[in-house]
């Protein structure tokens, strides 16, 4: 855990990471709450063995302290940016005498310690993009401990994976530039470096880095919109990857097995959400039996919907009606929700066609004709509807969607008359009286 940015790290934020990977699937051998050959695990527990390795850097002469104030070093980089320069540190303390440091804590500096780089090139092979360049003369020296004795990040990596025995380090390109940095620090320290591979970045539908404006961007907003988590780990696995022979849907197992870092593209993937959420409803596909009911109960009784025991049967009924309907299961409890709820919340579009006086006209002729029907089955159901038929001299459409308006609180849907055999009589006839109860109350304002 890289917790050494005391403002921003918090065990709640580091359980909330752990949560996401078991939510996942995505299991470790060792950390915090597993503990075993490599611990401490958290950054902030190691702080005496990044003091020790500093030291050895120091001794050798490959690092030097540094007095300058955060002011002074800000004004630097504004000056390179500027002169159109990329910042970098100038080298100002790397030559101070004794007296001079003396002169410099006597005044009340705290130094950091900064790592010495050398102008030649450092070149390494990435197992994506291939060998790699950059210019020791472009980066400059850099802090690897501040002034407060907390290891930057490149030097706390480097220190952690090299003694973690680490063999390869993924992750986003845009750490190009800070395995420069980890390569120059795991030869002064005389460890092996381990082997680098740079995923592409993910863009958002404008081709920006993948940002909140775009939308959900942490695991636990995928989870609470009702994505399942082997949805989002196949989706986030083709970000930037494929497998062979054009498959799309993998299980967990089956991405362990496919994954090649060798079919991982170089070019950014945008983070397409339509996509995901077609993934979700392959996988939603899947799931069978009383799971399903398991799965949407949470989002149920997150909209405060809690179902009676005797209720149990009607939730699986209507779970089953609408499961392929949808691509989350949030989705799936928003339109399943009329069931149970007493006032029902209308789509304008639905709203707009129950203001038509021709269609509360139909509406209270089907009221009528419920009441005549001691039980709703299929049977009276298409006797209904063949009366309403002959009483108004209407069908299709024009018959359906009012019903379906006043019954779902939707113009779309499953097929009503699934609808209509599992909201029973007294639920359908409250729904209507509500309408027409609402559109009279309307026309007397």
């Amino acid at each position: 855990m890289e917790d050494t940015d005391q403002q921003r790290s918090s065990r709640e934020a580091e359980q909330a990471i752990m949560e996401d990977l078991r939510w996942l699937g995505i299991e470790w051998d060792e950390g915090p709450d597993r503990p075993g050959l490599y611990g401490p695990y958290r950054q902030s527990e190691r702080l005496n063995i990044y003091a020790q390795y500093a030291q050895e850097l120091l001794e050798k002469g490959l690092a030097y302290r540094c007095y300058c104030l955060p002011e002074e070093l800000e004004a630097k980089r504004k000056h390179f940016l500027a002169r159109g320069i990329a910042p970098r540190y100038d080298g100002r303390c790397r030559n101070l005498t004794p007296q001079e440091e003396n002169d410099l804590l006597k005044a009340g500096r705290a130094p950091s310690l900064r790592f010495q780089v050398s102008t030649r090139n450092i070149e390494f092979r990435d197992l994506i993009k291939g060998k790699v360049s950059f210019a020791g003369a472009d980066i400059g020296d850099f802090i690897i401990l501040r002034s407060d004795g907390l290891a930057a990040y490149n030097f706390a990596a480097v220190v952690d994976d090299s003694l973690m025995q680490v063999s390869h380090v993924i992750r986003g390109e845009d750490h190009l530039a800070n395995t420069a940095r980890q390569i120059l620090l795991y030869r002064a320290l005389g460890f092996v470096p381990p082997l680098f591979g740079h995923l592409p970045l993910i863009l958002g539908p404008d081709r920006a880095p993948l940002s909140k404006r775009h939308g959900a961007t942490a695991v636990a907003h995928f989870r609470e919109e009702g994505y399942l988590p082997e949805a989002l780990l196949n989706y986030l696995a083709l970000l930037g990857w494929s497998g062979e022979e054009g498959q799309e849907i993998f299980e967990l197992a089956e991405l362990i097995n496919h994954f090649s870092l060798a079919r991982v593209a170089k070019s950014p993937a945008v983070f397409n959400y339509a996509k995901l959420k077609w993934i979700n409803r392959q996988h939603l596909k899947k799931v069978a039996g009383p799971k399903k009911v398991a799965l949407v109960r949470p989002f149920l009784e997150k909209k405060g919907l809690k179902m009676a025991p005797t209720e149990e049967p009607i939730l699986a009924k209507v779970v089953e009606i609408y499961w392929e309907e949808v691509d989350t299961l949030a989705q799936l409890a928003e339109r399943i929700a009329f069931f149970w709820e007493e006032t029902l919340p209308q789509e304008p579009e639905a709203w707009t066609l129950l203001q038509k006086e021709e269609n509360l006209k139909i509406l209270a002729a089907w009221r009528a004709e419920i009441e005549k029907v001691g039980q709703v089955d299929q049977n009276s159901y298409r006797q209904m509807m063949g009366n309403l038929n002959q009483i108004l001299g209407i069908s299709g459409k024009a018959l359906l969607l009012p019903i379906r308006a006043a019954l779902t609180g939707r113009i779309k849907g499953p097929e009503l008359e699934k609808i209509f055999l599992s909201l029973g009589k007294e639920k359908i006839l409250n729904k209507i009286d509500y309408v027409l109860k609402a559109r009279a109350k309307e026309r007397s304002e």
